[in-house]
């Protein structure tokens, strides 16, 4: 229970930290007189990952790789399957598909780019700064075909910071405090948020890293189980609320965005930070088994934009979210 517990406490630390670590640094930015384009593809999309990449990260510094890669490997595979599949089955997503062919062969090469690395060299700073390149390269050219582009076929990117942002519009306790202290106080309230989203979040993942080493050795289950399911979704579940938001407020275009937005963040920026400053080797199991679920699942997505002619139904949703709860016995020990 006492490791439960910890996980728990780290989950709801990483929420508060990720959404106190992404206003403020957006408000430092706004203060710094840089682009409303720039701040949300660089600081909200890359600040809603920071909760998975912190947790990678300290994961692999105590030596666990199961739960470092099964974190966002995981996650990849939750975000198509469990969320796309939830969001669709509350309501019918609607999809460019002009944006999807372009941004689905994205996360679909760079989902089988991780699975052909990992399986000829560990995780080491090479990779790393490959990724982050790619990463870097994808963030420009979104950044420049969204300025030269006035039309609602927004690279995913940008998609994913806009649901972010709607997310960040429903009314809460930080809301309305960012909103009534932030004009008062000056750069005084953002620094302070940042430092102490930041500082959270380092907390929130080294409890709940501390939390599934416990679980998975008091239980027996294998870490990278753990990783694979628990953590994943764990660490997932902002973007769970963000999608299902989107999706119930018949916003789907940033529903899918967000999702495919998320999971080529997690496998280039989450990826690439950890092979440089924390190298391991990709654990057996994924290699062989979840990195070929990430591409079939992201063929599927592709596959069910395609054939519904833009739509995603709730047929399509329940084999989506049915393909999960297959993928989860299929990996957890019965």
């Amino acid at each position: 229970m006492f490791d439960i517990a910890l996980m728990l406490s780290g989950f709801l630390l990483l929420i508060i930290g990720g959404e106190a670590l992404v206003r403020g640094s957006v408000a430092l930015a706004e203060r710094m007189g840089l682009s409303t384009l720039f701040i949300g593809i660089a600081l909200v999309g890359f600040g809603t990952s920071v909760p998975e990449l912190v947790t990678s990260v300290q994961a692999s510094f105590k030596g666990s790789p199961g739960i470092a890669i099964g974190n966002f490997v995981g996650s990849n595979i939750s975000n198509i399957l469990l969320i796309i599949g939830t969001s669709a089955l509350l309501y019918p997503l609607t999809v460019n598909l002009q944006g999807i062919k372009r941004d689905g062969s994205i996360v679909l090469g760079v989902a089988i780019l991780f699975a052909i690395s990992s399986a000829l060299v560990p995780l080491n700073p090479i990779v790393g700064s490959i990724y982050l390149l790619l990463l870097l390269a994808y963030l420009v050219s979104a950044y420049q075909y969204e300025k030269t582009h006035a039309n609602a076929d927004h690279p995913a990117p940008v998609n994913k910071a806009e649901a972010t942002i709607r997310l960040a519009d429903e009314p809460s306790l930080m809301s309305r405090l960012h909103a009534k202290y932030t004009a008062k106080y000056g750069w005084a309230l953002p620094f302070i948020l940042t430092v102490f989203g930041l500082a959270t979040i380092i907390w929130g993942g080294n409890l709940l890293v501390e939390g599934a080493i416990g679980l998975a050795r008091s239980y027996g289950i294998e870490e990278t189980v753990i990783g694979l399911t628990i953590v994943a979704i764990g660490t997932s579940m902002p973007e769970l609320a963000t999608s299902v938001i989107a999706a119930i407020r018949r916003q789907t275009d940033v529903a899918v965005g967000n999702i495919i937005g998320s999971n080529i963040y997690n496998t280039i920026g989450i990826g690439g930070v950890v092979g440089i400053i924390a190298p391991l080797n990709v654990p057996h199991q994924i290699i062989v088994y979840d990195n070929l679920i990430v591409i079939a699942a992201t063929v599927a997505l592709i596959a069910l934009a395609f054939f519904g002619k833009g739509t995603i139904s709730r047929v399509g949703g329940f084999a989506l979210l049915g393909a999960y709860v297959l993928y989860f016995w299929s990996v957890w020990p019965i």
